[in-house]
């Protein structure tokens, strides 16, 4: 039974600022050439309002599922809350999942409808969306979708607001949140309205937020951190966001929105830094870095070339952050916040404390979090007010998922030191045996591993062998770079020496055989990569394992993968 206060409720917060900042700029939003449409609150509310009545109007039941297959705009917020006040439950997609995947969820979640908005993907996406299905395209919808499906301007164009301020109370079921599955089919968590208001609440005494912050939101809002830190944040404290047009506009978009509160996921925190060793060689930058003055010039132009030198509370997770990239950020100026969560308690369990270095955990719980070790196998249990209500029509996976007297199994291993901050130490299922008889924990390896500024993504693996394997990705430029026979040398000669440095570090059967180049891009396409940028290990194994003994017994220290 949720304790917040109604008013903290999402549809009431929106009622709040209809009513006291209607004039005031709610949502920036990307239109193409440069051409940004700004919505205020009063506009927000009014188009919600109109969708909100269109929906009511098709005499579904309460209750119903209604799903929303789209990229990061202002539609997307605007959807989530029309299909708040019609009554109904919201059920967000990745916007790069398979067709298969698509088809999965929305018959699993019995959808009703969907909103197919902006997408690069539509035309290997649309064989997902079972025949028959109704669906509202937006005005940045892929061509085929705004020709296939009414679109949300002409539907508000010809439909009357809905009047009043209809409620859904704290208890009530407010969305799906489809898992990204790492481990298999995606499971729909269950969240009530009361649980974001009490993510909300506690959130706020950890993460400072008011009304003049600014936030860019880009990483998808179908996942459980974005939701409830820029859609839900929004709600409560009125703030601005913007919204990241493209990839290829990305560094403009963060420069446009000059977002006073970033969150991201470590692998685009790497790419940050890459960039800049880029630009500037990390000897040289570290150099200039320790000069009094000339230090202080460098770390403001560096800030405000990626846009975040108005950034007062920057945080990452969804992964591990290696300790060495956040020393990195913490001496250029901009201390990097690492948070520890999951769908089952949207996100809120642990962060860092602003203004502490507490590298190498992920801090202390939120206030009203509990966090507990179980003592036989190491993983993280924790309970609140924010626990999901189940898994979506799958009772055995919630039970299961639950310890018997009520703690959320995490699925991650850990320790908790005296001063009560947790310390990920791998997962429970991750660990691996060598044949040695040794257990391995992948993940502080890998932290190790990700560092050189060639590798975009990496796996250790390895059960069963003599030593442990690690197996990279290479990012975009490493990659383009290869066909040149003298820089492929010298990048072989570079991760071999990475090699190297890293085993100095590991115990003798922690000691990685090799690094293994792949030559396969992993992506969510090839089903090698989550939509969060988790690697799935099930499938390293399937596609490599068939290589790991002749790779061992080959001696090399760096190995190109081309089969």
């Amino acid at each position: 039974m949720s304790t917040v206060a109604p008013d903290l409720l999402a549809l009431q917060r929106l009622y709040h600022w209809e009513k006291s900042a209607r004039d005031r700029i709610a949502l920036t939003q990307p239109m193409g050439g440069g051409v940004t449409r700004d919505f205020t609150w009063g506009q927000v509310a009014d188009e919600v309002r109109r969708m909100a009545t269109h929906l009511q109007a098709q005499g579904w039941e309460p209750g119903s599922k209604v799903a929303i297959l789209s990229k990061n705009c202002a539609w997307w917020l605007m959807s989530d809350l029309a299909i708040w006040m019609a009554g109904h439950v919201s059920v967000p997609l990745y916007p790069t999942l398979a067709p298969d995947t698509i088809r999965q969820i929305l018959t699993h979640s019995e959808a009703k409808a969907c909103f197919v908005g902006k997408l690069d993907g539509w035309d290997g996406m649309k064989a997902g969306v079972p025949a028959g299905l109704p669906c509202i395209s937006y005005a940045l919808s892929p061509p085929d979708a705004i020709q296939r499906f009414e679109g949300w301007d002409a539907i508000c164009k010809r439909t009357q607001p809905l009047q009043g301020q209809p409620l859904r109370g704290a208890d009530e079921l407010a969305t799906l949140i489809y898992t990204s599955g790492t481990t298999g089919k995606p499971k729909g968590v269950m969240h009530s309205f009361g649980n974001f208001a009490w993510a909300l609440d506690v959130a706020l005494k950890r993460v400072p937020m008011g009304p003049d912050d600014r936030m860019l939101s880009y990483l998808p809002l179908a996942h459980v951190v974005e939701r409830v830190l820029v859609e839900h944040g929004w709600l409560r404290n009125g703030f601005h966001v913007w919204f990241a047009e493209s990839l290829e506009t990305f560094t403009t978009d963060v420069q446009r929105a000059r977002p006073t509160i970033f969150f991201s996921v470590p692998r685009l925190w790497v790419k940050f830094q890459h960039g800049v060793h880029h630009k500037m060689p990390e000897a040289k930058l570290s150099r200039l870095l320790s000069l009094p003055i000339i230090g202080g010039i460098v770390r403001r132009k560096i800030l405000k070339a990626l846009g975040l030198d108005q950034c007062r509370f920057a945080a990452g997770g969804a992964a591990p952050m290696p300790v060495a990239l956040l020393a990195w950020y913490r001496r250029l100026g901009l201390p990097v916040n690492e948070g520890y969560g999951m769908t089952e308690n949207l996100a809120v369990s642990h962060l860092t404390v602003l203004g502490r270095n507490q590298e190498g955990t992920v801090g202390p719980t939120y206030e009203g979090v509990e966090a507990r070790i179980d003592p036989a196998t190491g993983e993280v249990q924790m309970r609140s007010q924010a626990l999901m209500l189940g898994y979506y029509k799958e009772p055995e996976a919630t039970r299961a998922t639950f310890t018997e007297d009520g703690w959320l199994r995490t699925g991650d291993k850990g320790q908790i030191d005296a001063e009560g901050k947790l310390k990920i130490t791998g997962r429970v299922k991750d660990l691996f045996k060598t044949s040695k008889g040794k257990y391995v924990a992948p993940a502080p390896i890998e932290d190790k591993l990700v560092m050189h500024e060639a590798v975009e993504a990496c796996v250790v693996t390895g059960a069963n062998l003599g030593q442990p394997l690690g197996i990279v990705m290479l990012n975009p430029e490493a990659l383009a770079g290869i066909g040149d026979a003298t820089t492929r040398a010298e990048l072989e000669s570079s991760l071999d020496q990475h090699l190297r440095t890293i085993n100095a570090t590991l115990d003798p059967h922690e000691q990685l055989a090799c690094i293994v180049v792949a030559s396969t891009t992993w992506s969510v396409d090839n089903d090698i990569i989550t939509p969060t940028f988790k690697v799935k290990r099930n499938r390293i194994e399937d596609l490599y394992a068939v290589h790991y003994e002749r790779w061992e017994a080959s001696g090399k220290l760096v190995i190109w993968q081309t089969a």
